[in-house]
């Protein structure tokens, strides 16, 4: 097997891998870099093109795994798109929000390539796809080869999925983005526990150390319990969460916490797309079983959509709830300008769920010493820190220890590091030398191609 990683930038961004076993050509995911612009976002293609390619895998919807899939297939216009059923049903509108988002952006950074695809490119995206079910195999062929291709649900967010691939009697795996624990609206992953000669994982959480962790359960308890006490002393509470999957992971969880009259009652905000996702995911859960989600859920919180006329520094002037995009408070983005509406006022709170890149908004913040000064540089507006900012681990990424039982527990050869910042990866390279010391250990060099 080659492989090669085409996120020149490395760390976490536009996830993309070439692939090569035999005479199969894969790529697998086709992300763009949610904190770069233009085309410094989009994986470096330059390395297949006008070469043939078979398959394109996705692993799951986020867009740093797929926004750039409408780039592949323009010059790809046969090539096959391997995903999940749940994947299949949200890649489309996901696009199609990335395309709007750059529509806008054109105008706002004055970035003249944007949009990078069209709409009709990302509607296109549905010819290509092959849905693919989980535990099932499905073969494909190419000059007289065989190469077996199967999907395994991997928790994270709906839809998500590790892989393997057979070739001749070569069994390589996949992680993807995983966690191996159940959410309140997934299930956990279920990946098999065999001989696998490679291993290609996730470490985005290698850097951090599980320690004396609570359970999730408990996490979740300690959540519910923190925003009932802000909201019963008068104040209001901002819960930045990714469109999909996360907004609605905490919506369940909050009505579940007003059904068992856990929560005191205000109004819960939602902004656009994680609210035309609920949609989505109520239409998954029915068809599929593959996520537990029902619109219910809106309509019993009494979801409100988020006003227009957010000032930054004017406190809502009654307690309510903020579960509102982005995760990580990136500038023009919802969670942007809510967080600079409440932040001064020393009732309200933030409260982090998930993964917070350190060089975003979201990641200055949190660094950010309370009662210090911190400027939201695109609303030209700062103040002290006086709100409460609280960190929840919620995260749809498993911890680095559970991720090092199943690399130990599938006994490679080799182990491919992706996914993951170099502290991440220097944890899970030192854990692998010192658990399983004869297993080789990968840590691509972006756009360095490697024989594994």
């Amino acid at each position: 097997m080659k492989l090669t990683d085409l996120n020149s930038h490395g760390g976490i961004g536009s996830n993309c891998l070439l692939i090569e076993l035999g005479p199969f050509s894969l790529l697998v995911d086709a992300g763009l870099h949610p904190q770069m612009v233009g085309l410094e976002a989009v994986p470096y293609f330059k390395n297949f093109k006008g070469r043939s390619l078979d398959i394109v895998i996705i692993t799951h919807c986020h867009l740093d795994h797929l926004g750039s899939l409408p780039l592949v297939l323009r010059d790809h216009p046969d090539t096959k798109v391997l995903m999940s059923l749940p994947t299949q049903k949200l890649a489309r509108r996901m696009l199609l929000n990335s395309c709007q988002v750059m529509r806008r952006q054109r105008e706002e950074l004055d970035v003249i390539e944007y949009p990078l695809f069209t709409r009709q490119e990302a509607e296109r995206i549905t010819r290509n796809v092959l849905p693919m079910a989980y535990e099932r195999p499905r073969t494909f062929h190419n000059n007289g080869e065989k190469l077996e291709v199967t999907f395994f649900r991997a928790g994270h967010v709906v839809g998500a999925s590790g892989f393997s691939l057979v070739y001749r009697q070569r069994k390589i795996f996949f992680t993807g983005d995983v966690l191996f624990v159940p959410q309140k609206t997934l299930p956990s992953a279920r990946f098999p526990i065999e001989n696998f000669d490679t291993l290609v994982m996730e470490t985005t959480k290698g850097a951090v150390r599980r320690g004396n962790k609570r359970s999730r359960k408990q996490e979740t308890s300690r959540l519910i319990a923190y925003i009932d006490n802000i909201i019963s002393k008068g104040g209001s509470v901002l819960i930045p969460t990714f469109a999909l999957g996360r907004t609605q992971e905490i919506l369940s969880l909050l009505h579940e916490a007003r059904r068992r009259k856990r929560l005191a009652q205000c109004p819960v905000f939602c902004s656009g797309l994680g609210l035309d996702l609920a949609n989505y995911l109520d239409e998954i859960s029915r068809e599929t079983g593959l996520v537990n989600f029902r619109l219910k859920v809106l309509k019993e919180l009494k979801i409100k959509k988020l006003p227009r006329n957010i000032v930054p520094g004017r406190s809502p002037s009654k307690p309510a709830i903020f579960v509102v995009s982005s995760g990580m408070i990136v500038e023009n983005t919802p969670s942007y300008g809510v967080a600079a509406g409440l932040l001064s006022n020393s009732r309200n709170a933030i409260c982090y769920v998930g993964y917070c890149d350190p060089k975003t908004p979201g990641g200055r913040l949190l660094a950010t010493k309370h009662g210090t000064e911190f400027l939201f540089e695109k609303l030209d507006y700062s103040c002290l820190v006086k709100a409460h900012i609280e960190k929840f681990d919620l995260s749809g990424h498993a911890d680095r220890e559970d991720l090092l039982e199943f690399a130990l527990a599938v006994n490679p050869r080799a182990v491919v590091l992706t996914h993951g910042d170099h502290e991440a990866r220097t944890w899970f390279r030192d854990s692998l030398a010192e658990q399983a010391a004869g297993v080789k250990v990968i840590d691509p060099v972006p756009l360095k191609t490697y024989k594994i």
